[in-house]
């Protein structure tokens, strides 16, 4: 095929203009990058080989380095897995990552922002910082003829080409700048700088990496050595690696079992949250292999989606090389396996709880929406998830464990009470929190979305209640000194006016317990689920019928007592639905919710308004 032209896509020439430029201060990190897509095509050459029967040459898998001073190029080759053409278009022409608007926006906002690369899988185009001119040459195993050639001076289009008697592999040769040390950049061609970079952060990279006759990697499996024996940086580096977030993880857990079944397993917590914890595709799991050789990566099976940002390695002593996802969602060793994992990061969070709370502060702030969505997927593990969990609180500022709040528990408590809502702000104004402000009683403040949902999920803690103050009815422990209610018979010719106007928005109306200071509320029967709930289920397409709520009155507001002297003096008053409406609409508001006809609303407002001018 003749030699075509092409453009890249419009955000990969935007980021190849911010590599050119030079944003990065440690320009070492593409020949990582490099041995890193190299690592993986030798893995993947090896995977096939073995699961899919693919004719293959599997004996001396490796990457070599060569480096030519004179003629100032540098090249990597590999003898792994291949491309063919489209996959280089694919792959390299164009970014076929999600998030690649988000990374272009923080590259241009963060200059110095090297963990960037790796994180968004765009490892290849950090390559133009050091080079004008880069080449590829590929060949896909298992696949007859021709390979393909590929060339750009990241200049925005990129050539490509059949390339004859190229052999199974990648090879990239990257024509390097001049030596420039106010740019940091140095001469990629030395010797000793190969050697450092290759030391620094591709030592535990499991194939050789040759220079020449010399292999200049070790090639150690870090969850197979003592932890005595590792440094902090190396396995910094090996998390790096493996998860392509280039700051340090938070947490590093070493796990080994021996007996009937055998597995190590090397995990990392890391320090902040990936761009995409939140989005469906996003690639979550373990990698796994089996006696040292690679098997699989992102394996969901090993963690549960709750636990999605956990990285590391699981490395079986009694697994099947050409075992498949199929048989791993049945294999009861790696149920054994994933049970235990589970329970080791539950116990480590803990563990930082106690023992370095500024840590676990980052942990939860980074996490903690994703740990509580294990409240519904793992009922079996609700107490050690409580037990690491921490909410937002009216007894101050900072984030409560539910162990410091049951210890808080007013004398004669016997529910943790809580209430959700968008924002803290928003929970902390709300009409529902009067009476127990009044009296001192702490509330939880949950603010996530997932939160509508598990507390409904979790029954208890600790042998305490978990209670909405939103829900049913209030009879909190009464204040001696506080003054007796209004029998509700005083009130109910007014109460059963509202409840006939109002009839198609509440299913009852009633005297409240919980109001201080505001006119009314609006309260979920019970055993009904929650407007926020209803609404998100609506969202999802799952239509159902619309749940009333109970309407409630404080009768110690002057609004509520003039309405029902109003209403005793003339029952057919025509302004008095209008401000059964007026007082239905504010409820709903003061709580954060939506009127069914806002303008309709505002006319009877303004209207009212205009009377009292």
């Amino acid at each position: 095929m003749m030699m075509e032209t092409l453009e890249f896509q419009a955000e990969a020439r935007q980021l190849l203009q911010l590599m050119v430029h030079s944003i990065y201060s440690n320009k070492d990190i593409f020949l990582r990058e490099l041995i890193s897509n190299a690592s993986d095509a030798l893995d993947k050459l090896r995977l096939a080989k073995l699961q899919d029967g693919l004719e293959a040459d599997i004996s001396d898998l490796h990457i070599e380095i060569e480096a030519d001073p004179e003629a100032r190029t540098l090249t990597v080759r590999d003898n792994g897995i291949g491309m063919n053409r489209d996959e280089v278009i694919d792959l390299i022409g164009t970014i076929a990552k999600s998030g690649t608007a988000e990374l272009l926006s923080k590259l241009k906002e963060a200059k110095e922002s090297p963990e960037l690369i790796g994180q968004f899988g765009v490892g290849f185009y950090s390559t133009f910082m050091v080079a004008d001119k880069v080449t590829l040459v590929t060949h896909k195993a298992g696949t007859e003829g021709h390979g393909t050639r590929w060339e750009s001076d990241g200049g925005g289009t990129y050539t490509i080409e059949d390339a004859e008697d190229a052999p199974v592999g990648t090879t990239i040769t990257l024509h390097l700048r001049p030596k420039d040390e106010d740019d940091a950049l140095f001469d990629y061609a030395e010797d000793w700088k190969i050697r450092e970079i290759v030391k620094r952060y591709s030592d535990f990279i499991s194939f050789p990496i040759r220079k020449g006759e010399e292999t200049l990697n070790s090639q150690k499996a870090l969850w197979a050595r003592p932890r005595s024996e590792v440094t902090e940086e190396e396995y910094h580096q090996f998390y790096r690696h493996i998860s392509h977030d280039w700051s340090d993880p938070l947490e590093i857990i070493n796990m080994k079992a021996e007996g009937t079944f055998e597995y190590e397993a090397l995990l990392f917590i890391p320090s902040r949250a990936p761009h995409d914890l939140f989005q469906r595709d996003a690639r979550r799991g373990l990698q796994l292999y089996v006696k040292r050789v690679f098997i699989m990566d992102d394996s969901k099976e090993l963690i549960p989606d709750y636990l999605r940002f956990v990285k590391g390695v699981v490395d079986a002593a009694d697994l099947s090389l050409n075992i498949s996802r199929e048989i791993l969602q049945q294999d009861r060793h790696i149920q054994m396996i994933r049970r235990r994992l589970v329970k080791k990061v539950l116990s480590t969070i803990k563990d930082l709880m106690s023992s370095n709370p500024e840590k676990y502060a980052t942990f939860w702030r980074e996490f903690g929406r994703a740990v509580k969505e294990g409240l519904l997927s793992e009922p079996d593990n609700h107490k050690p998830i409580l037990e690491i969990s921490s909410f937002s609180s009216t007894a101050g500022t900072e984030p409560t464990t539910l162990a410091a709040y049951v210890e808080r528990m007013k004398d004669g408590q016997d529910e943790i009470y809580y209430l959700t809502g968008e924002t803290r702000s928003q929970v902390e104004n709300s009409p529902h929190m009067e009476a127990f402000q009044a009296q001192g009683y702490e509330v939880l403040i949950l603010t996530d979305p997932v939160d509508e949902i598990w507390a409904d999920a979790v029954p208890e803690f600790d042998g305490k209640k978990l209670r909405s103050i939103a829900r049913g009815s209030v009879d909190l422990k009464k204040d001696d000194a506080e003054p007796e209610k209004e029998p509700e018979g005083d009130f109910a010719p007014l109460l059963g006016f509202l409840k006939e106007k109002l009839d198609e928005q509440v299913k009852e109306v009633r005297l409240s317990h919980r109001l201080t200071t505001s006119a009314a509320c609006l309260v979920s029967d019970a055993d009904d689920i929650t407007p926020a709930l209803e609404k998100m289920y609506r969202a999802m397409g799952q239509d159902g019928p619309r749940v009333k709520r109970i309407l409630e009155l404080n009768p110690n507001h002057p609004l509520v007592s003039g309405l029902r002297s109003a209403h005793e003096g003339n029952a057919d008053e025509a302004s008095l639905p209008d401000t059964a409406e007026l007082l239905y609409g504010t409820a709903l508001l003061a709580e954060g919710g939506d009127l069914e006809d806002p303008a309709r609303f505002a006319k009877l407002l303004a209207d009212r308004l205009a009377k009292t001018v």
